[in-house]
């Protein structure tokens, strides 16, 4: 397994999926992709709104922390190479072209993410990814 894709939206469920693609990268010797997909506002990219009166720097600003978080915890791990990127649109299928286009080896979410409503009547992220990824999926409880 050389390259593993971590997907993480800031959830506590992708907290923990972060330290277990980062054990799993560095364990394996793999690279290390962390993926984080803008879908709509939450809260939390409100609240960045309002503190820099600009939308799309308040995005810009929630991806960039959560990047930067994520990648810390993967580096203290012990993965040497740590590659991060954001996105926008649908997030499943954002980390399936990712996936594609890369050609990730194994791709690691958490269960739940933020849209725990939109998850109950449309389906989850992690579920539309193992039904529909290129590769393995782990999902992280």
């Amino acid at each position: 397994m050389q390259h593993i894709l971590l997907a993480a939206d800031g959830s506590k469920s992708a907290s923990r999926a972060t330290s277990v693609a980062a054990n799993l990268s560095r364990a394996m010797g793999s690279r290390l992709s962390i993926l984080t997909v803008g879908e709509t506002l939450s809260e939390d990219v409100k609240q960045f709104a309002r503190a820099e009166g600009n939308v799309a720097d308040a995005i810009e600003g929630f991806s960039d922390r959560l990047l930067r978080q994520a990648r810390t915890v993967a580096e203290r791990a012990g993965v040497s190479v740590v590659h991060t990127q954001s996105g926008w649109g649908d997030p499943a299928e954002v980390i399936i072209e990712f996936a594609q286009r890369e050609k990730v080896d194994a791709i690691v979410v958490g269960r739940r993410g933020r849209g725990r409503l939109t998850g109950l009547l449309m389906g989850s992220v992690s579920q539309k990814l193992v039904s529909l990824a290129p590769c393995p999926v782990v999902v992280v409880p």
